[in-house]
């Protein structure tokens, strides 16, 4: 059997495979009527403090059975996740209404204190069921705007109102048994179980496939609550209107939580219930920043087609042609490029830092390309909350291998095959990026700790990062240093002279040059940057990887292409330190490393075609 056959095959498989599995997320849970739903509670989240903090840590009703924590995965407590369970509870396909949750115990000092700092704060409390955020829908202008979770209250006319009525809505759809296995479960627990009869498995159920709340505040009858216990029904009608407020908080007064569900049958399926929460906001703002992109792209691929074509080939052309005697004569009247060849390849300053940020940048750009492809192929839903950080995390420190590699072979390219010194190298290489990015963790940590935000990183976390870091990151960094050390060097296609020529004076600094070609990558990035950040500050589901994964392969190509252009000025102009400035051309680590090794390849490729004694 052929590739082609076998690759066919296997999409074939793939393809196939999708119709019966569901591949990213959580999977269908069957609920028989009456089965019992609860909701679970995230930590509270601010657009504008950024700081998470725990649901309890306002005067909430707790669940009878007491607060308990969810199992999270690594992604989901360095997100600053903290789920646990809530006093919410519903049945299948049972509305009901009135429900009396619990009245708090009077408001102290700091707890009145507290609850007006979070609501001008403009918290919101988050809570899942089966795995679904709660969404609210509200009117602006004539548009419809969605929300994941609700605010704790509101301030109007300098009286602090708290949302103490939730109103609910559960859109439910009939569930379809697989013909090839009854999935059952959801992101937080999923066991796949072989299609057997049971008693009561020929029973109608449901899925639920969304989760909607209206937040309402409402002035109860201290009267008629006295001697209410949970979940008994509360002996007055309440009106649930959410553009009218009517419950002050005041210090030394209770509060009354009460709330209603109904259930509605809906035609989503359970493939599509998160389609809701993931619908593509301004999806032509993202074609025009490809097209920008491409614009660009286009612009800096026509330079770089003059430079190679009219210019590197004609001068190679007409000097091949020459006989021996016309090539001696004009060799002593070279210009531009040609006049630095004797020093174009001589050692830069502080080499082992340029081999060790390279071997860096190379790490981070492999774990981008190979997040974003799984994300944009579904792999990373965020049904599964937390994957998409755990898996950067796990490509990043297998990437550590690559990382080695690359800056123990430049490193040996530099010192024309020594292998002197190649261990520092690999180590420095595996503790740069990371002991910066702990460092930072660090400080940051302590400001969360000291705020007690569910943001802060658990103690024991820190420690699974360092094994992770030096049980697994530093060795596989080191073992690709080893390869890279055992492969043969790349070897200059001239030879450095032992003098260094010195640099004409130039008409600008060449470093303004470098910092204003910066601006070309981020042209490229910088709509796409701009829905990542607001995914991140305005706590939005991010999810057109497809585009992201399209950008990043433009921001690659701008990159090579803008350092590509800047090393051949340089050398035009008989400045032969390119080396460092190939780098920041494109700004940082990842974007530096690709202008670094396009102009590495391009200058090795220019110099090895012209023959110059």
């Amino acid at each position: 059997m052929g590739h082609v056959e076998i690759w066919v095959l296997t999409m074939w498989v793939i393809f196939q495979s999708g119709y019966g599995f569901y591949l990213p997320g959580s999977y269908p849970h069957k609920y028989v009527v009456g089965d019992p739903l609860s909701v679970k509670v995230n930590s509270l989240t601010s657009i504008d403090t950024e700081m998470p903090f725990s649901y309890y840590s306002l005067p909430f009703c707790k669940p009878k059975e007491g607060v308990k924590d969810s199992a999270e995965n690594l992604g989901e407590l360095l997100m600053g996740d903290r789920i646990e369970n809530s006093p919410y509870k519903f049945k299948m396909y049972v509305n009901e209404s009135e429900i009396f949750l619990c009245q708090s115990k009077k408001l102290s000092a700091d707890d009145f204190k507290l609850l007006k700092k979070r609501i001008d704060e403009m918290y919101q409390v988050n809570l899942i069921l089966d795995n679904l955020p709660a969404i609210r829908y509200t009117k602006k202008e004539g548009f419809m705007l969605r929300w994941t979770g609700y605010p704790v209250g509101v301030k109007v006319q300098n009286v602090y109102y708290l949302f103490n009525h939730l109103k609910f809505k559960v859109l439910i759809h009939k569930y379809e048994e697989t013909s090839v296995a009854r999935v059952m479960g959801t992101g937080d627990a999923v066991e796949v179980m072989p299609t057997v009869t049971k008693e009561g498995s020929d029973m109608p159920g449901h899925m639920v496939v969304g989760f909607e709340v209206v937040p309402c505040s409402v002035v109860h009858d201290g009267n008629l609550v006295n001697k209410l216990k949970m979940y008994e029904k509360y002996q007055s009608p309440i009106k649930c209107d959410p553009n009218a407020v009517s419950m002050p908080i005041k210090e030394g007064e209770p509060i009354v939580f009460t709330y209603e569900v109904a259930f509605e049958e809906s035609d989503i399926k359970w493939p599509s219930r998160w389609d809701a929460y993931l619908k593509m906001e301004g999806s032509k703002v993202h074609w025009f920043s490809i097209l920008n992109s491409l614009l660009v792209i286009i612009f800096l691929a026509g330079i770089v087609l003059v430079i190679f074509l009219r210019t590197v080939r004609r001068d190679l052309t007409r000097y091949e042609e020459l006989d021996k005697e016309s090539q001696v004569q004009m060799n002593e009247e070279l210009s531009g490029w040609k006049l630095v060849v004797g020093d174009v390849f001589r050692a830069p300053s502080n080499p082992a830092l340029l081999c060790i940020l390279i071997g860096d940048g190379v790490q981070i750009l492999g774990m981008a390309i190979v997040t974003i492809l799984f994300a944009a192929l579904g792999f990373m839903s965020p049904a599964s909350r937390g994957t998409l950080i755990t898996g950067m995390l796990f490509f990043y420190l297998i990437l550590g291998i690559a990382a080695g590699y690359v800056a123990v072979r430049l490193w040996r390219t530099i010192g024309c095959g020594d292998h002197k010194g190649w261990i520092s190298v690999a180590w420095k290489a595996a503790c740069f990026f990371p002991g910066i990015a702990f460092l930072i963790l660090t400080i940051l940590n302590f400001l969360l700790w000291g705020s007690h935000s569910t943001g802060a990183i658990p103690f024991a976390v820190f420690v699974i990062l360092l094994l992770l870091w030096f049980c697994i990151s530093v060795p596989l960094t080191l073992l690709g240093g080893y390869f890279g050390a055992k492969a043969h060097h790349i070897e200059y296609p001239v030879r450095t002279n032992q003098i260094p020529r010195e640099i004409p004076a130039q008409k600008y600094p060449s470093w303004l040059l470098v910092l204003g070609a910066g601006t070309l990558p981020f042209g490229t990035l910088f709509i796409e940057l701009f829905f990542i950040m607001s995914s991140i500050w305005m706590g939005r589901v991010y999810y057109v990887f497809g585009f992201l994964f399209i950008v990043l392969i433009l921001l690659v190509v701008v990159c090579a292409e803008v350092s590509l252009v800047l090393t051949y000025m340089h050398l035009c102009v008989e400045d032969w330190k390119w080396w460092w400035k190939s780098f920041f051309a494109s700004v940082m680590l990842a974007t530096g490393t690709v202008g670094f090794l396009s102009s590495f390849w391009f200058v090795h490729y220019l110099f090895a075609s012209v023959k110059l004694d």
